[in-house]
């Protein structure tokens, strides 16, 4: 079933009344969602549905971050307004924000308006419920993965260090950057272990010069027993010193 058909589907049994307020939302759905409309009628759309501040409207109006238009500046005047119209629906958007970021292609909207509608805690919560659906291997579209890891970087949670250790050994090179980007952003010793272990097998050397920079940078003393490997593989210019941490000549 659509989005579209849920609006639109009532009960058959007899003498059961519509929801008024998705029927309302039904009214402005499609055309608000129709990148062949109009540009007139697909503002007066989401327009409209902004004004109601209800789930069913939020719903439709998440529709609109599915697509772009020409020119730019009309696009960014309707997501917008949707935006608006969605952050104005308050908690009844939380449920449809959440249904949409499981197809989603791409979790940057839906992010911004629920970092609106959450407290810090509850987003980063909300953040790594959504991590929690992917995994590390081959996948051909992995751009919500990416962007999940990549916002983790700018929040410290007693939950994220471990919930993104899993992707420092993701198939994909950007979403093990991001991982190793979000994981000293942490703060948190204990990560040392696992970083050398990324270090040491690591191709990429962008992903090298990160985690050389990262332990640089946090002072965190390598390992005993991982010394001797980590040395081997560092890029020109690092050492490590008696004391186990990695120094930047």
């Amino acid at each position: 079933m659509g989005l579209f058909d849920l609006f639109k589907a009532g009960s058959k049994e007899k003498g059961e009344k519509k929801d008024p307020k998705a029927a309302a939302a039904a009214k402005w759905a499609e055309r608000a969602g129709d990148k062949r409309a109009q540009n007139y009628d697909r503002q007066e759309a989401i327009a409209a549905l902004a004004d109601m501040k209800t789930g069913e409207a939020a719903a439709a109006l998440l529709k609109r971050f599915t697509f772009t238009i020409d020119p730019s500046i009309t696009d960014q005047d309707e997501k917008d307004t949707a935006f608006e119209g969605i952050v104005g629906a308050g908690e009844l958007a939380i449920e449809p924000i959440r249904a949409f970021s499981t197809k989603a292609a791409s979790l940057a909207w839906p992010m911004k308006i629920l970092k609106e509608l959450l407290p810090e805690e509850a987003f980063v919560e909300e953040l790594l419920s959504w991590l929690s659906r992917w995994d590390t291997e081959y996948s051909k579209f992995i751009d919500p993965k990416i962007q999940l890891l990549a916002a983790l970087e700018d929040y410290k949670h007693p939950k994220i260090r471990e919930a993104v250790q899993p992707f420092l050994e993701d198939v994909n090179e950007t979403a093990r950057f991001h991982a190793v980007a979000t994981t000293f952003a942490q703060g948190d010793e204990a990560a040392t272990p696992s970083l050398v272990s990324l270090f040491v097998d690591e191709e990429s050397f962008r992903i090298k010069n990160k985690l050389a920079d990262g332990f640089a940078a946090t002072g965190w003393p390598i390992p005993d027993d991982q010394r001797d490997s980590m040395r081997k593989a560092l890029p020109p210019g690092y050492s490590i010193d008696a004391a186990g941490k990695v120094r930047k000549r």
